[in-house]
């Protein structure tokens, strides 16, 4: 086998963990893995030490490296999202991730119509009125609407002005970059989805906070339907 680099070894790790193929509870050596991946044992310890720090594995003395269960892992971990949409998880992620969405994007909505500056109000409804105009033109599955997609939800996390729910950015990013990466996303959008995003950004640029979070309530909910289809 080739020989492997830290991030090339972590990759391979952290792909078969996700996918089960080494199952919770399976035990691993460094030994073995340096003879597998053709790597350094430095290069072994640092992947360990990595997935370590995720709460994907566990070193032990005596005992070795444990695969440790899906319920210990760091599930916002970006390289771990990375990991499952390009794996045989990607399904249950984008559920899990769009579920996150429904529990938070509603309250940021609500936030940001009270938070937002006047340049971050303007750019929403700017970026709602771009997704209106691809969606019409049945670009929504092109890459210019994931670009706006993303952007308009990145940035009613950052301005509701609560860096709890901006640290969301990375995995409702994931979900929505998921969705179109694996042909999940239509050329014509869920017409109920689009008005309540145009709508959305209406009630943040008029700082109406109920209205904010009840359109995003509602967009949310017509995409985690569409999404419960899928899987």
């Amino acid at each position: 086998m080739a020989r492997a680099s830290h991030g090339s070894l972590l990759d391979a790790l952290g792909m078969r963990i996700v996918d089960g193929e080494l199952p919770a509870g399976h035990v691993l050596t460094l030994a073995t893995l340096e003879a597998e991946y053709g790597v350094s044992r430095t290069v072994v310890r640092e992947a360990v030490r990595v997935l370590e720090a995720m709460g994907m594995l566990q070193q032990r003395r005596r005992v070795g490296i444990t695969v440790r269960p899906a319920a210990d892992w760091s599930a916002l971990d970006t390289a771990l999202i990375g990991w499952q949409l390009a794996g045989k998880r990607r399904d249950q992620l984008i559920a899990n991730t769009t579920e996150l969405r429904a529990a938070i994007e509603p309250v940021a909505a609500r936030l940001s119509a009270r938070r937002a500056t006047d340049l971050q109000r303007g750019e929403i409804l700017r970026l709602a009125e771009e997704l209106e105009r691809l969606g019409a033109a049945g670009l929504g599955n092109s890459p210019e609407y994931l670009a706006a997609d993303i952007a308009f939800h990145d940035l009613i996390l950052v301005s509701s002005g609560n860096l709890m729910l901006a640290a969301a950015r990375a995995p409702i990013a994931a979900a929505i970059e998921g969705r179109a990466m694996h042909g999940l996303t239509p050329g014509i959008p869920n017409p109920d989805a689009l008005d309540n995003h145009v709508a959305t950004a209406v009630a943040i640029s008029r700082a109406d906070a109920d209205a904010a979070e009840e359109h995003t309530r509602l967009y949310v909910a017509a995409v985690l339907t569409e999404v419960r289809r899928s899987i």
